[in-house]
Formats: C-alpha cells, sequence, structure tokens
C-alpha cells in the first residue's frame, strides 16, 4: 500500500513536471521531437526510480538533468551530423543542475511551450492535439476521443505536427504580441478541452483529474494576466472556475457521480463562483460576447440557483440558441436539447437527438445515448430509457460513469418490472 502511495504520487508529480521540463529541454537544444523523447526515457526513469528511492529533493531539476542527458547521448551518436559537433562540444563539461542556471525551466516555460505548439505552421487541429500532448500530457487515445476521431487519425495528425515544428525552426520564446493574437484562439481551446479531460475524465477508473483541472485553470489565469483586454481569454478563465466550483460535490465517498440536479449545492466553492460571475461580467462589458464567455454565462445561471429547480432554464436555452448560431459543435447541440426539453417539453428534445443520429461525429457516442435515456425517463418511456442508459453503459470508457449508467439501468428496470407485476390481476400474481 505505501509502495502504491509513493507511485501514485510520482506519477501526479512528473505529470505536472512534465511540460516544464520539455520546455526547458526545447529551450536548450531546439529539436522538439528529440526533446520529447528525451523527457519521455527521464519520465520512464523517475517512474522506474523514485517510488523505490523516494522523490529527489529538486524532482525537476532531477528530470532535466536526466532528459539533457540523454540529448547529449543522441547528440554524441549523430556524430555524422557536423552541424551538431559544435553543441556537444559545448555541453561536453556541463556541471551539476543544481548549479546551470540555464537548464532551469523557467516559471514561464510552460506558458511558451503552449505557444510555441500552436504555430501558426500548423493546421489548426494539428496544433491543439500536439498541445494537449506536451502541454496536457494526454495520451493520443484522450486526445481522438477530444476531437471524435479515430486514434490512427489522431497519431498520424501529432506525428506530422512534430514534424512541421522541427523543419519550421521555430524559437522557443514567447510570441510578440501580433503573434499571441494570433495563435491565441489555439491556445484557448487546449486548455479547455484539458480543463474539461480533468473535470470529466473519459476513460478508467477516476471520475476528474484534478492535476489537469488545476494546471488549465493556472495556465488559463496567465493568458489572462498576458492578454488582459480580451474578452474570451477571460471568458475561459470565468467558465473554468464557475465549472471547477462544483468539484467537491460531483462525486461521493467511493467516486459515484452525483448528477447537477442532486449535488449538495453547500458544497459548492462560492469564492470561486463570485470570481467568475466578476471576471464574466467584465467581460460581457467589453462588447459582443464569444462562446466561452456564452458557456460561462450558462455555467453562471446554474451556479447562481439556490436550487435545482430555481434554475432559469428559459435563460440557458437562450444562451445555446446563440452558442449553436457560433460552433458546429454536436456537444452542443446535445446539451441544447436538455435545454429545450426542459423548457418546451421531451418531445422537442428528442427530435433534437433522432437529428444527431445522422451526424457520425456523435452518432456511436455514449453521452448521446445517455442524454436520449435521460428524456425518455422524463417522458415516462421506462423500458426504452433502460434500452439506451444499458447501451451508454457499453460504450462509456469511463468506469464512474459507466457505474452510474448500469446504476440508471438497475433502478428503472426494477421501476418497470414492478409496474410489469402491478399490472397483473391479483389471483394470477405468483
Amino acid at each position: 500500500m505505501i509502495f502504491n502511495s509513493l507511485e501514485r504520487r510520482s506519477e501526479d508529480l512528473l505529470r505536472n513536471l512534465a511540460p516544464q521540463v520539455l520546455g526547458a529541454i526545447i529551450r536548450r537544444y531546439h529539436d522538439f521531437a528529440a526533446a520529447e523523447d528525451a523527457v519521455q526515457e527521464a519520465l520512464i526513469a523517475a517512474l522506474i526510480q523514485w517510488p523505490c528511492e523516494g522523490v529527489p529533493d529538486n524532482p525537476r531539476g532531477w528530470l532535466i538533468q536526466v532528459a539533457a542527458r540523454r540529448m547529449m547521448d543522441n547528440l554524441r551518436s549523430e556524430s555524422a551530423r557536423r552541424q551538431r559537433e559544435s553543441v556537444v562540444a559545448a555541453e561536453a563539461g556541463a556541471p551539476a543542475y543544481e548549479s546551470e542556471n540555464q537548464f532551469e525551466a523557467r516559471p514561464d516555460d510552460t506558458l511558451t511551450l503552449l505557444f510555441m505548439c500552436c504555430h501558426p505552421a500548423l493546421t489548426s487541429s494539428s496544433a491543439i492535439a500536439l498541445t494537449l500532448r506536451a502541454v496536457g500530457g494526454l495520451t493520443t487515445v484522450e486526445i481522438a476521443r477530444a476531437f471524435l476521431v479515430p486514434e490512427t487519425t489522431m497519431a498520424q495528425r501529432i506525428t506530422r505536427a512534430k514534424q512541421t515544428i522541427r523543419a519550421s525552426g521555430v524559437p522557443f520564446q514567447l510570441p510578440t504580441s501580433r503573434e499571441q493574437s494570433q495563435r491565441l484562439r489555439a491556445v484557448l481551446h487546449v486548455l479547455y478541452l484539458i480543463f474539461n479531460e480533468g473535470y470529466t475524465s473519459s476513460a478508467g477508473p477516476r471520475a476528474q483529474r484534478l492535476e489537469l483541472s488545476q494546471e488549465a485553470i493556472r495556465l488559463a489565469r496567465l493568458i489572462h494576466a498576458l492578454l488582459p483586454d480580451d474578452a474570451e481569454a477571460a471568458g475561459l478563465l470565468a467558465l473554468m472556475l464557475l465549472t471547477d466550483a462544483r468539484r467537491a460535490a460531483r462525486t461521493g465517498p467511493s467516486e459515484e457521480l452525483i448528477p447537477l440536479t442532486k449535488q449538495d449545492r453547500s458544497l459548492w466553492d462560492h469564492a470561486e463562483i463570485a470570481e467568475g460571475v466578476a471576471l464574466l461580467t467584465a467581460a460581457l462589458a467589453k462588447g459582443s460576447a464569444g462562446p466561452y464567455q456564452l458557456q460561462a454565462a450558462i455555467a453562471a445561471v446554474h451556479d447562481e440557483a439556490a436550487r435545482a429547480e430555481e434554475t432559469d432554464w428559459p435563460q440557458i436555452l437562450a444562451l445555446y440558441e446563440l452558442l449553436k448560431r457560433m460552433s458546429d459543435n454536436p456537444m452542443v447541440e446535445l446539451n441544447y436539447a436538455v435545454a429545450v426539453t426542459m423548457v418546451r417539453g421531451h418531445s422537442s428534445g428528442l427530435k433534437i437527438l433522432d437529428a444527431l443520429d445522422s451526424d457520425a461525429r456523435i452518432a456511436n457516442h455514449h453521452r448521446l445515448s445517455s442524454v436520449r435515456a435521460h428524456l425518455l425517463e422524463m417522458a415516462g418511456d421506462y423500458e426504452a430509457a433502460v434500452t439506451h442508459y444499458r447501451l451508454a453503459a457499453d460504450r462509456s470508457t469511463s468506469i464512474p460513469e459507466r457505474n452510474y449508467l448500469l446504476m440508471q439501468t438497475a433502478r428503472l428496470s426494477e421501476v418497470t418490472s414492478c409496474r410489469s407485476l402491478a399490472a397483473v390481476p391479483t389471483s394470477k400474481r405468483p
């Protein structure tokens, strides 16, 4: 048990340190692909050694030193490449990491790495995928799920992005103000996806990955400080805070999911809600609202309701109608269907879901089945709801979510059985 605890702490620490170490190595050696390989080797070495030997006093410096040695080994083995000989010679007598300040990760290395990965030399989708790998630490499978594409497609996209970065010779430094504006949309989208994966894990035994959502919030704060006049940057930070405020109430003691309507709202972080509302109010005052501001406004409406029954669904529906005009995103359409149901009735919401069946991006996604099951349950069609809850559970790769869906299946199956028994005349009951 002690070993498992140390191993888990080491994994969480490594996940947080990885982008900082990668940034330091890229800054020094200017080779994205090779630096990533070296950092991966350092992380593997740490996973093997730290649980047994303990975490070093300077874990980031330890990782940087090991990764730098891997880079040095690689550079020496490529002696035929004359242009690298000078680098080898310069680094041959490098002192230990404790005294080599230029090797240490700087506070803004992760932010620099974030902007570098979102370079305009890459397509938007490739830039976002690469950044999710380098900064978010997400696996190719997790990124593929976020983009609703096959894993092989995403793996190819990430490989091409690395090659493009290497060929472009992009300098490792914060971009100019103009370059920041050009890359900002991709940067914000990356942070949005990292936060979502942290707040609702797409796979595995954990309902939430706090280290991801907290890192996304930290980076969003840095972006907001860097670009204080950008309303969408403020909107994204507000959205994260207003959503993260509910985190403590989202799960029970055994990681079981608790839906929004049944959460203990006294557990919500009201300081985060107040900060998020203040950010959103200031952002909306600057002019036309963007997608993150609208999503933050929806989150604020939920957060400001003292009880689930007091939620202002007409306002939420109006906000989703605005959001739909800006975004061709099936997940937005899915949430819109729920809002339509709450305002206009389940039949209207189910019609929207029927239209999504022909959208290949979401047709086989577990969330479409789970939302359909929920709306069918609201309509009183329990047998159909059971079918779709079971289908959603089969398609989910998150263990807490699958358990929740199976519990709904069992609950409604019992109700359906009781109804069937009640319909049988007393004289004919077993």
